[in-house]
């Protein structure tokens, strides 16, 4: 399996993990700060920092265009948004010593001007959008199935609904992005340069 076809796999893999992961850590009533807090906010960090190199390999499937071009920008945007957030969960859950103080620090760091639109509210939704725009060109392309792009909403919709269907959530993205697969594997086999003839 190539480079891109395991970031593609890996994006919703820790989306799924994280769900799991923070499932498995609310079991006992207690949720952060603490080993199981940062092990699930580690694993959705890394999880959003595959989607980057992913959704660069799906968009690559399309010819070049102005649109394709901005919906990668719009898509990583949304990205770089939502790492900040998920990298700020982990520096307050580093910093605190119980769930009331680091819920005083998610507080202040929110209070800073543009913080709450810009690394919550508004535009970490932008990945969302732009994720669902792809897949739609990629379905009009017949890169992807026309199912894929219902399947990718109600994976990113879920979740809106409870943080408890994140795992499922996941699993919705992963098996909608993975009828990609066998394009970017032709892809990555036509890019490799021929062996030298001796």
């Amino acid at each position: 399996m190539k480079r891109a076809e395991l970031y593609v796999l890996a994006g919703p893999v820790g989306v799924a993990a994280y769900g799991l992961i923070r499932l498995w850590a609310k079991s006992d009533g207690v949720y952060g700060p603490g080993f199981d807090w940062q092990a699930a906010h580690l694993v959705a960090l890394a999880g959003m920092v595959c989607f980057v190199p992913g959704v660069l390999a799906l968009s690559r499937l399309l010819p070049r265009s102005p649109w394709r071009t901005g919906v990668v920008i719009l898509t990583m945007v949304g990205l770089a948004a939502t790492v900040v957030q998920f990298g700020a969960d982990i520096v307050q859950g580093l910093l605190a010593v119980d769930r009331a103080e680091m819920s005083a620090l998610g507080a202040d760091f929110k209070d800073i001007p543009g913080v709450e639109l810009a690394v919550y509210d508004v535009v970490p939704q932008f990945f969302f959008l732009g994720l669902v725009v792809l897949a739609g060109m990629l379905a009009a392309k017949r890169r992807l199935p026309w199912w894929s792009v219902p399947l990718l909403i109600v994976g990113i919709v879920l979740p809106v609904v409870t943080l408890n269907l994140l795992p499922v959530a996941g699993l919705a993205m992963l098996v909608a992005l993975a009828p990609a697969l066998p394009a970017l594997r032709q892809q990555g086999e036509r890019a490799e340069p021929p062996l030298a003839v001796r």
